[in-house]
């Protein structure tokens, strides 16, 4: 029998393509095998073995986010931003150049509770090492100029001043300040424009000394090096750093003891609407039950509750959601839709109705069979990808999470009762003591514009 060249070859990748979507498939079901320790100078490392591809993700974390702003926010975000503008006598440009020459990608990223930089570079020694070098001059011998400090801020305050055009950033922004008012997390991560404009080099400078050091960082790295290699990479890390100390810990976040409503007027066609309260911290022994619950009640996308009863049934709004934010200390929960001026006292009434009858009575055994078998059958895409596994080796190590917390999470889900998710929602959310944010036109502005 006459067989050719191109059928042989079209087998050939068929049967390639086949065994490369079942091994990626494999690798999605393979929970992460944690590795920890600490350097020599007692900085944690959390690694992650993965061969299947010649890649290193490399993260290093500091307790330095927009929490630790003081009296000057948008102190966090305007020193991550600049460590890859001048270092070590290079400018932006020539450390940008260093990177791509190398295939390497840089990234820096600031939240309330953490300030990171990123790398992604290929394992090969020469490139490995000299991508590794370039970081550490970022991370280790930042200059901050002048006129980088100068055009960052000019970025930021665009951006700040963008917002005032966003009745969704506003609306956000005055969520958080009514949540936590005099706790750090009241503060946007950006800072305001009068903040941002007082911030000095000296300022930056002394944020750094104090919080960029080897005492306040952790280091997670998944990649296709071995142990020993990525004892080695941490040791090199942290050496280059300045010992320092581990940042104070901060007053926690309070209870709202009333409920607060704040208007905000805007020229939208819309109003966003956003009703909430401090909700959970990462670690919480709730958090299992009130993930499930919520899913049901407005985290479930199109098949939640808050979806089907305010734009389904009600065409009140074009989307409708909930969920919890977990953070340091407890991380807001959250309800919001945007809907026509002349349907907000109906949408917010349904949205509160929802909001209540699931507390009082939870959800259905459909409803948590069906958001059970969503979010474990979701749970293979989250780990699909190096960069992925990265994210939540971070949050493992960050928030001090069991190891196991991926092996086991499948498990966890699967235990959650209808009692657990009730007697949760029952003591963590609580009708009577919501803070409530309005951005829009009012009834008397629609009214002028007629």
């Amino acid at each position: 029998m006459h067989i050719n060249n191109r059928f042989l070859l079209d087998l050939f990748m068929r049967i390639f393509l086949l065994l490369l979507l079942g091994l990626n498939w494999s690798l999605a079901l393979a929970t992460p095998n944690i590795q920890h320790w600490k350097t020599k100078n007692g900085t944690p490392v959390y690694y992650v073995h993965a061969p299947e591809l010649p890649m290193l993700d490399l993260q290093i974390v500091f307790d330095a986010g927009s929490s630790r702003d003081g009296k000057l926010p948008g102190t966090a975000a305007l020193l991550n931003g600049l460590l890859d503008q001048g270092a070590d006598g290079l400018d932006a440009d020539a450390i940008s150049t260093a990177f791509e020459s190398l295939g390497a990608i840089y990234g820096s990223d600031v939240g309330y509770d953490s300030a990171s930089v990123k790398l992604r570079t290929l394992t090969d020694e020469k490139l490995l090492n000299k991508a590794l070098a370039n970081l550490q001059r970022v991370i280790a011998k930042p200059d901050f100029p002048e006129d980088a400090l100068e055009r960052q801020r000019a970025r930021t305050l665009i951006g700040i001043r963008a917002k005032q055009q966003s009745p969704g950033a506003l609306a956000r922004d005055a969520f958080m300040n009514a949540l936590y008012q005099s706790h750090p997390y009241a503060n946007p991560n950006s800072g305001t424009e009068e903040s941002v404009k007082a911030i000095k080099r000296e300022d930056i400078v002394n944020f750094y000394q104090q919080y960029y050091v080897a005492n306040n960082a952790l280091i997670a790295m998944v990649g296709a090096i071995d142990r020993k290699q990525a004892e080695s990479i941490a040791e090199k890390i942290t050496t280059t750093l300045k010992q320092g100390k581990k940042a104070q810990s901060l007053n926690k976040v309070e209870d709202l003891q009333k409920s607060n409503t704040v208007f905000i007027e805007h020229p939208s066609q819309q109003t966003h609407i956003l009703v909430g309260q401090p909700g959970l911290k990462r670690g919480d022994p709730d958090y299992f039950p009130l993930y499930v619950g919520n899913h049901v009640l407005g985290g479930g996308g199109m098949v939640s509750r808050l979806f089907e009863e305010i734009r389904e049934k009600r065409g009140l709004s074009y989307s409708a959601y909930s969920y919890f934010s977990p953070m340091r200390f407890k991380g807001p929960f959250l309800a919001g839709l945007q809907t026509k001026t002349d349907q907000v006292d109906e949408a917010l009434s349904v949205l509160m109705e929802n909001i209540n009858s699931f507390i009082d009575n939870g959800p259905t055994e459909e409803e948590l069979i069906a958001s059970k078998k969503n979010i474990t059958g979701g749970f293979p895409l989250r780990l699909d990808s190096n960069s992925k596994i990265l994210g939540y080796v971070v949050m493992i190590a960050y928030y001090g999470l069991p190891l196991d917390y991926l092996e086991t999470f499948n498990a966890n889900i699967e235990a959650v009762t209808i009692a657990q998710i009730k007697d949760a929602f029952k003591r963590r959310v609580t009708p009577d003591k919501l803070v409530t944010i309005l951005v829009g036109s009012s009834a008397e502005k629609q009214q002028e514009g007629t």
